[in-house]
C-alpha cells in the first residue's frame, strides 16, 4: 500500500507535576489539568490550516515524575492503566480530530500491582491504543528487564520491541534519554519500524541533541521528538528548561526544530514514508543499512552481560537505594569484562 505524505507535530507542553500534592484527589485534580492544556493544544494544531495526521506529547507530561516518592504511594496517588483515564480523554481527541496521538505516563499493570512503568503509547483515529512501550533502560522505575522471565512469558517480544503497521507507515516509540541507546532504536528498525516516536522530558545538552539526528540518520528513520515545555520534570522550581522539539527525516536533516522552551506547535513537518522505503531499497552508498554487517558484532553482544536480568523478580523496589545491590553486579560485571579499570 502507498502512504500518501502525511503532517506530524509535537505538542510542546507545560507539566505540573502531581507528586507534591498531598493526597490522590489532589494529584489527579493536576493531572487532569495537565490533560486539559495537552488537548487544547493538540486542538489548536488541528485547527490550521494543514493538520497534522499524527501528533507526538512529552513524556509524562500529564503526572510528572515521582521524584523520591515511594513506589507504592506514588501507584497509589497517581499511576494509571493503559488503556486507562488518562489514554481515555485522549482517545476522544483523536476520534473527534481523527489523528494518532503519542504520549506517556506512568503505568501500573494488574500482573504487578506493587510496580509502576513509564510507558509510552499511541492511539489510532479511533481511539483504541495500537501500541505501547515500557521503558527498558532505565535504574529510576522497573523495567521489563528487571523481571525480563516473567515479563517475556506475559508478553512476548512483541510487547517488548513493540512496532505497528498503520496507514503511516511503520511506528515504533521510546522515551527521553533511552534515544542515547542506540541498540534499542537499531532493534526497531531491524523490526521494520520506519518512524520513531520519542516523548521526551529532559534538559538541552548536545550528547542528547546529537543522539536524536544520529539514531535519525543511522536507522534511515523519521525521529519525532517532543520535550516538555518550561522547566523540565526533574527540575526543581523550573531551573532547566525543556525545548527544542523536533522533527528529524532519514538522512538526518532536521524539518522542524523549536529551540524556544515556550509551549507551542510550531515543531510540524510532512513525513515522506515513500521517499525513506525509496531510500532503503537504493544500492548507492548513501544506504548504510545496506552495507551494516550485522554478523561481526553478533559475537560481542550475546558475551555482553552488563546489567543482570531478573533482578527484581522476587521484590518491587521502593526508592533507587534499593537497586543498589543491582547496580554492584553491574559494575563487578564491567569490571570482569576489561570496560572499567
Amino acid at each position: 500500500m502507498t502512504v500518501q505524505p502525511w503532517r506530524a507535530t509535537c505538542i510542546q507542553m507545560r507539566s505540573v507535576v502531581a507528586v507534591d500534592a498531598p493526597d490522590k484527589a489532589a494529584a489527579w485534580k493536576i493531572i487532569d489539568a495537565n490533560i486539559d492544556r495537552g488537548i487544547e493544544l493538540i486542538e489548536a494544531a488541528c485547527a490550521g490550516p494543514t493538520p497534522p495526521r499524527l501528533v507526538v506529547l512529552p513524556e509524562f507530561a500529564f503526572q510528572g515524575p515521582p521524584r523520591a516518592t515511594l513506589a507504592k504511594v506514588w501507584i497509589d496517588k497517581a499511576c494509571a492503566t493503559i488503556p486507562g483515564p488518562i489514554t481515555d480523554r485522549l482517545a476522544e481527541v483523536a476520534r473527534a480530530q481523527n489523528i494518532y496521538i503519542a504520549g506517556n505516563h506512568f503505568e501500573v499493570d494488574p500482573r504487578w500491582p506493587d510496580r509502576y512503568f513509564n510507558s509510552s503509547f499511541l492511539l489510532d483515529p479511533t481511539g483504541k491504543v495500537i501500541l505501547r512501550y515500557r521503558r527498558i533502560n532505565t535504574a529510576s522505575w522497573t523495567s521489563p528487564h528487571d523481571i525480563l522471565d516473567d515479563y517475556r512469558e506475559a508478553y512476548g517480544e512483541d510487547g517488548i520491541f513493540p512496532v505497528v503497521d498503520t496507514e503511516l507507515g511503520r511506528l515504533a516509540i521510546f522515551p527521553c534519554g533511552e534515544v542515547g541507546v542506540p541498540e534499542l532504536s537499531r532493534v526497531f528498525m531491524m523490526r521494520g519500524a520506519e518512524v520513531l516516536l520519542h516523548p521526551s522530558n529532559e534538559p538541552i545538552t548536545l550528547r542528547a541533541e546529537c543522539a536524536k539526528v544520529c539514531r535519525a540518520a543511522e536507522n534511515m528513520a523519521y525521529l519525532i521528538s517532543t520535550n516538555v515545555a518550561g522547566g523540565i520534570g526533574f527540575s526543581v522550581g523550573g531551573a532547566e528548561q525543556g525545548g527544542c522539539s523536533q522533527i528529524v527525516d532519514f538522512n538526518g536533516n532536521r524539518l522542524a526544530y523549536e529551540q524556544d522552551p515556550a509551549e507551542g506547535v510550531t515543531a510540524t513537518a510532512m513525513i515522506d514514508i515513500e521517499a525513506l522505503r525509496a531510500a532503503r531499497r537504493d544500492t548507492g552508498m548513501g544506504n548504510g543499512l545496506l552495507r551494516s554487517r550485522w554478523d561481526m558484532y553478533r559475537s560481542y553482544f550475546q558475551a555482553a552481560e552488563f546489567y543482570p536480568a531478573n533482578q527484581l523478580l522476587d521484590f518491587p523496589f521502593q526508592t533507587f537505594g534499593d537497586l543498589k545491590p543491582v547496580i554492584d553486579k553491574a559494575v563487578d560485571n564491567l569490571t570482569r569484562a576489561g570496560v572499567l579499570r
